[in-house]
């Protein structure tokens, strides 16, 4: 999935610690959304909602209904501005690799979300056709259910979820520490071959 460049969405900064849109962009987001709110009902009905993510994502008609059925957990057929502004940050983090990021800043809510059946347990099945909106891969999916699922159900409660959340995390700042630390091995390393071949 990815932004279209030029679209509105492509100039809205998220902050990458929390995952949380600036005042003054949420502002921008608000005025957005009642543009886009052709009825003024401070809704979009799931037409208004699917030519949205449309101009804006690469997405597939039945990605977007998938979508739209997640964020309308209330079966009402319309999503307010709470449901948009969450997808707004789902996609910038998305389009920016902070996936995990978001996950973990903000796992009750994404928790909810996947729990279609207010079970408070997800399924795999639940998981994985929202997979693509958190870059999860099939093997990741299968490898998330088969280490974090403890009660052995098939199913994650929240405390599981959130524990998958934040060993992910863990996992992603230990490599991306690793990363930092040869790349700069590495030009110390071409700095010293330099240096010796000044002398």
């Amino acid at each position: 999935m990815r932004l279209k460049k030029g679209s509105f969405l492509w100039y809205l900064y998220l902050d990458k610690i929390y995952c949380l849109l600036s005042v003054r962009n949420v502002k921008a987001l608000a005025e957005y959304f009642h543009i886009l709110d052709v009825h003024g009902k401070n809704t979009l009905n799931d037409v208004l909602f699917y030519h949205f993510l449309h101009h804006v994502t690469d997405l597939k008609k039945a990605q977007i209904n998938i979508v739209f059925d997640m964020l309308d957990w209330n079966a009402v057929g319309e999503i307010g501005f709470e449901q948009f502004y969450m997808l707004v940050c789902m996609l910038l983090a998305h389009e920016n690799h902070l996936e995990g990021q978001f996950m973990y800043r903000h796992s009750r809510p994404v928790f909810d979300l996947l729990d279609l059946k207010g079970d408070l347990r997800i399924g795999a099945k639940n998981f994985g056709m929202y997979r693509f909106l958190f870059n999860i891969h099939k093997q990741e999916l299968k490898d998330l259910f088969h280490d974090f699922d403890v009660t052995g159900d098939n199913l994650l409660n929240y405390q599981e979820f959130k524990l998958y959340t934040i060993i992910y995390i863990d996992k992603l700042q230990r490599r991306q520490k690793t990363e930092e630390k040869e790349k700069e091995d590495r030009k110390r390393s071409l700095y010293s071959k330099r240096k010796c071949h000044m002398k």
